[in-house]
């Protein structure tokens, strides 16, 4: 029985699925718009990390993808009022 959960332990972490998004977010005019925008995103099931740039207008999400899509990423930009576009994803190392 140990063995068998630790083999799913390895497969769990072999497979891992987490990727980071890199999101352009229109609206962004001071601090507190980082800040709500990082909240509602950590809010956010399957979200493992989340940092917004003021100055860069981007935010970057470590997310997992069998737990959250893009698109509620997005979503959770749109319900605190500014608009987020998908720039990249890619896998993390």
């Amino acid at each position: 029985m140990k063995k068998i959960f630790l083999s799913l332990i390895l497969l769990n972490s072999l497979f891992s699925a987490e990727k980071v998004a890199i999101i352009q977010v229109s609206g962004m005019t001071c601090p507190l718009c980082t800040t709500a925008i990082k909240r509602s995103l950590k809010m956010t099931p399957g979200v493992i990390k989340a940092k917004v740039l003021l100055h860069t207008k981007t935010a970057a999400v470590i997310f997992d993808n069998t737990k959250t899509t893009p698109k509620k990423l997005l979503h959770a930009i749109e319900v605190v009022g500014y608009k987020g576009k998908i720039q990249q994803i890619k896998e993390v190392k």
